[in-house]
C-alpha cells in the first residue's frame, strides 16, 4: 500500500495542511472498479476513521496475497482543518469557523469529468475551498465513492441519489445500513453530489456506479467492536462489486423513503429536551415524542412534541439543550412531510 500526502495551502503563513493519500494498486484494474474511501470530513463525525484503519490493515493483508483486483484509493481524514478545530475544549468539525461554512458544502459540480477546471492549488481562495477541489480531484477517476458520516444518535443509514436505486441496494446490505434516503435535483452541493455531478450532467450511463453518504450510527459510536463490524461490511460491498476477493452481501429489503417522507421534528421553543422515544421505535401519528422545558418547575413551564404522521425514529440529537426551530429528531413516515424544504435534510 502506498503512501504519501497531499498539501493544502493555509490562509496564513504557516498555516498548511495535510491530508493523508492510502493507495492500493488492483491486479486487474482494466476490469474490476475503480474505489475512492474518506472519512471525518465533518471532523467531529470519527467513527468513519475508525473504520477505514481497520479496513486499511484488512486490506494489506489481501493485497499481499494478491486478491485486491481493483484500485483503491482511501483518505482516511479527509479534513484536517475541521478535525483541529475546537471552542473550549468541544470539538466543532461542522462548519468551518472562519467563514461558518458547512464543509460538506459548497463543492464543485463539474459538467463532466474533466479536474482541469478545477481550482488552481494557488487560487486566491480559502483553504476549506482549495481542500475541496482537492478531494474532488483525488476522486474523480473512482466508480465506487462511499464518504463516511455519522449523525448524532442514529440508526445506520446511508443517502442516495434516486438514479441509483435499486442498483446500490447492495451497499445496504452489505454494511448492513437500517434506512436508505434517496435524493433528486439538489444535494446542497455536498461532496455526495459533486461526486456525481460530472456523470449526471453530461448524461453518462450510470451503470456500475456508486455514490453514497454512509452514515455510520452516532458520534459517540466508536469503538472497536463498531470499527471491525462496519469495516467487514466495506469489505463484503467491495466484494461484491469485484474490487477483492471475498463474499458478497445477501438481499437488502429494508424502508426505503424520498427525503420528503422524513419528518425533521424542531423544537417549538428552547429549552431542555426530554426524549419518549429512542432511535429504530416505531411511533404513529400523535404520539408524544419529545418534551421541551422552556421554563423548569413552572406549572406551564414544558411543551409536548407530538409526532405528525407515523413513522420510524432514525435519529435524535445528542444534545439536551436546544434553541428554539432547532433540529430534535428524524423520523422516516411513509408519506410526505407537510414541513418538508427543497434540498438537504440539514445545513
Amino acid at each position: 500500500m502506498d503512501q504519501h500526502f497531499e498539501t493544502i495551502r493555509g490562509d496564513l503563513p504557516g498555516s498548511d495542511w495535510r491530508i493523508k493519500v492510502l493507495r492500493l494498486r488492483g491486479t486487474r484494474p482494466d476490469s474490476a472498479p475503480t474505489t475512492y474511501l474518506q472519512a471525518a470530513l465533518h471532523g467531529d463525525e470519527v467513527p468513519g476513521v475508525a473504520t477505514l484503519h481497520v479496513l486499511a490493515a484488512r486490506l494489506r493483508s489481501l493485497h499481499a496475497r494478491g486478491d485486491v483486483f481493483g484500485d483503491i484509493v482511501i483518505v482516511p481524514v479527509a479534513n484536517p482543518i475541521g478535525l483541529s478545530q475546537s471552542l473550549a475544549g468541544e470539538p466543532t468539525g461542522r462548519y468551518d469557523l472562519s467563514n461558518r461554512m458547512n464543509f460538506n458544502r459548497d463543492f464543485p459540480l463539474l459538467p463532466g469529468p474533466d479536474p482541469s477546471i478545477l481550482l488552481a492549488d494557488d487560487a486566491p481562495v480559502t483553504a476549506s475551498m482549495r481542500l475541496k477541489a482537492r478531494l474532488v480531484r483525488l476522486m474523480l477517476p473512482a466508480e465506487l465513492v462511499l464518504d463516511l458520516h455519522c449523525d448524532e444518535q442514529s440508526l445506520p443509514y446511508v443517502y442516495l441519489h434516486e438514479a441509483l436505486w435499486p442498483a446500490c441496494r447492495d451497499l445496504l446490505a452489505a454494511m448492513p445500513s437500517d434506512v436508505a434516503l434517496l435524493w433528486k435535483d439538489d444535494g446542497g452541493a455536498a461532496f455526495e453530489e459533486a461526486a456525481l455531478a460530472p456523470w449526471l450532467r453530461s448524461g453518462a450511463d450510470l451503470s456500475g456506479r456508486t455514490v453514497a453518504t454512509v452514515e455510520l450510527r452516532g458520534r459517540s459510536d466508536v469503538s472497536p467492536a463498531f470499527a471491525a463490524a462496519d469495516a467487514a461490511g466495506l469489505m463484503r460491498f467491495l466484494a461484491g462489486r469485484g474490487v477483492v476477493a471475498g463474499d458478497g452481501p445477501a438481499d437488502w429489503d429494508g424502508p426505503v423513503a424520498p427525503l420528503d417522507n422524513v419528518e425533521m421534528i424542531r423544537a417549538p421553543r428552547g429549552g431542555i429536551v426530554l426524549y419518549h422515544c429512542d432511535i429504530g421505535d416505531r411511533v404513529a401519528s400523535g404520539d408524544r415524542v419529545a418534551t421541551i422545558l422552556f421554563d423548569p418547575a413552572a406549572d406551564d413551564g414544558a411543551v409536548d412534541i407530538l409526532v405528525p404522521q407515523a413513522g420510524l425514529v432514525l435519529s435524535r440529537r445528542d444534545q439536551r439543550i436546544l434553541r428554539p426551530g432547532e433540529d430534535v429528531m428524524k423520523i422516516v413516515a411513509n408519506g410526505p412531510s407537510a414541513t418538508a424544504r427543497p434540498g438537504p435534510l440539514e445545513s
